[in-house]
């Protein structure tokens, strides 16, 4: 076998196309598959924290993604049930300590800013090409196409082939047999016009807000230069947790909530109602190489939401990956071999930390009786320039 390019990368979401275009800038021949006839997101808001638009700062994009998002005021805390702040982050102050603003963006703008990137660096972007599997030689890997019964199946061979092919990675079976893990949560969002909503009085729109409660929280904040407005609805599923193959259905978003205050009551029907996200991740694991073979974005390390930190992990790998493969480069070429494992030795570790971080935050939100109380007296009394328990996340 011989490769057509660099690397072949495996899924066109903005993992996939955060490592094109971090290889590609670096100098290496990239070409992205993706399963679907265009490129696109499925979703609606996305938070973009300092750790990651110093990342875009780098590759020139961070200027327009500001541009098209809103850079919110403060990350603020509320109790769902009464409404009242329980704590906040100053998010000036957070962009002038990291070096780097706090964007929010629809998910599409994002991804839209990375794909002109990786045209004007010249990737090979290719739509309509699922890959299912992958051979591996000592100095190469293929990734191979479905194809149907008597069809030529595609191929396309690369240095090294870079799964980001989402949370039900078909490629991550090469190097862990294990499955995604149900939070028992489900999110219900609607991302919709400012105009289009019937009372905009209460809205905080120049804050990214979460309302947290018993077993479920609420999410606004501000989208394309406040021309829109995103709400997500996160519960715990009482049909998941008994088992019931149907759960997250809108009958229980309606219960989740009947108990919060009058702001959610008031939004809880300008939320999509036809469809919703079960909340999964997976456990990490130690290594995601397989010869030439190697895992990024949520193939690598699928987190649950509460840190907001899915997109901005996938641009940290990307990035990471074009270091490792720029100092494993010598006269006679790339040591590919090198790159994978120093990439994957250091993405590992930081990763499992924020995954691990994720859940015990949700577990932190949703607490009920006195560990409650106990929290939202702990909030109310935290100084609001306290970057303890964020320095670690969005620091360099």
């Amino acid at each position: 076998m011989s490769a057509d390019v660099d690397a072949v990368v495996v899924g066109g979401g903005i993992g996939g196309l955060g490592s094109a275009l971090a290889l590609a800038r670096a100098g290496y021949s990239v070409r992205v598959l993706e399963q679907e006839p265009e490129f696109g997101e499925v979703g609606a808001g996305l938070q973009i924290a300092p750790n990651a638009t110093r990342l875009l700062r780098w590759a020139d994009l961070v200027d327009e993604v500001v541009d098209l998002g809103v850079t919110p005021r403060r990350l603020v805390l509320r109790d769902a049930l009464d409404g009242s702040e329980l704590t906040h982050l100053d998010v000036a102050e957070t962009a002038r300590r990291y070096g780097a603003p706090y964007v929010v963006t629809h998910r599409s703008d994002l991804l839209s800013a990375l794909l002109r990137g990786c045209r004007e660096a010249g990737v090979d972007l290719v739509t309509d090409a699922a890959a299912h599997d992958v051979e591996l030689a000592p100095d190469c890997a293929v990734a191979v196409g479905a194809g149907a019964a008597g069809e030529q199946r595609r191929r396309d061979a690369g240095r090294v082939v870079i799964a980001a092919d989402g949370l039900g990675s078909r490629l991550r079976a090469r190097v862990s047999d294990d499955e995604p893990v149900s939070s028992g949560y489900v999110a219900y969002r609607g991302a919709l016009p400012l105009a289009d909503l019937p009372d905009t009085s209460g809205l905080a729109l120049d804050d990214v807000v979460v309302y947290i409660e018993p077993g479920c929280h609420f999410v606004q904040y501000p989208l394309r230069r406040c021309e829109m407005f995103n709400q997500v609805a996160v519960f715990r599923s009482p049909k998941a947790l008994a088992g019931e193959a149907e759960w997250g259905t809108p009958d229980e978003l309606d219960a989740a909530f009947a108990r919060a205050c009058g702001r959610i009551q008031e939004a809880l029907p300008n939320l999509w109602r036809n469809r919703w996200w079960r909340m999964y991740d997976r456990e990490p694991v130690d290594t995601w190489v397989d010869g030439r073979l190697v895992l990024t974005g949520d193939a690598a390390h699928p987190m649950l939401q509460y840190l907001a930190q899915g997109a901005c992990q996938a641009l940290e790998d990307a990035a990471q990956l074009a270091e490792q493969a720029t100092k494993a480069r010598t006269d006679g070429g790339t040591d590919w071999d090198r790159a994978l494992a120093a990439y994957a030795e250091i993405r590992t570790v930081r990763t499992a930390r924020v995954q691990r971080t994720a859940r015990q935050w949700g577990d932190l939100w949703h607490c009920d009786g006195l560990f409650r109380a106990t929290r939202n007296a702990l909030l109310r009394d935290r100084d609001p320039s306290d970057y303890r328990y964020v320095d670690w996340l969005y620091g360099g």
